[in-house]
């Protein structure tokens, strides 16, 4: 399998549009609630302070993250990222990809490393595919989540510096 994964533009926000739909609608692995409209999320997604970028498999986006200073200022040297990978899509190896990837970004990007504020608990793939990564869970946000299924659950906060 062939991903290329490059900086999104504008005109890729409708196959992100999609992506972000599709995954936030379950309301179990994000906080973005399931009535998110498309302006907010380009807002969300899509701004100025952020790189955002698609991971494209035959011509077509199949997942996106973003990067971002995690806090302004004196805290601009730690990243912030999110990712989403299209329902569909999933078991294929794109979350690695851009994880792969975003860290590499975050070098070029003069980040000292990566702080996840918000992992859900119950999100096992993404939890286990950070660990592999070499992230580590360095806090615990009790009931910080509203599961649309499971009620009030645990949010991880996860870390790793970028070697």
């Amino acid at each position: 399998m062939n991903i290329t994964i490059r900086e999104a533009s504008d005109k890729d926000f409708e196959s992100i549009w999609d992506i972000f739909q599709t995954v936030i609608k379950t309301g179990d692995t994000y906080a973005f609630s399931p009535s998110t409209n498309k302006q907010t999320a380009y807002v969300s997604w899509m701004p100025p302070d952020k790189n955002t970028y698609v991971a494209v498999l035959n011509n077509q986006i199949i997942g996106t993250y973003f990067i971002k200073p995690n806090q302004p200022g004196l805290g601009s040297h730690v990243g912030n990222a999110a990712y989403m990978v299209h329902p569909e899509k999933h078991s294929h190896g794109i979350g690695k990809a851009m994880a792969e990837h975003s860290l590499a970004e975050a070098k070029k990007l003069g980040y000292l490393a990566i702080q996840f504020n918000f992992v859900i608990s119950t999100n096992k793939p993404a939890v286990a595919l950070w660990k592999k990564m070499g992230f580590q869970i360095i806090g615990i946000s009790p009931k910080a989540f509203k599961h649309t299924q499971e009620g009030l659950i645990d949010a991880y906060i996860m870390h790793r510096f970028i070697d």
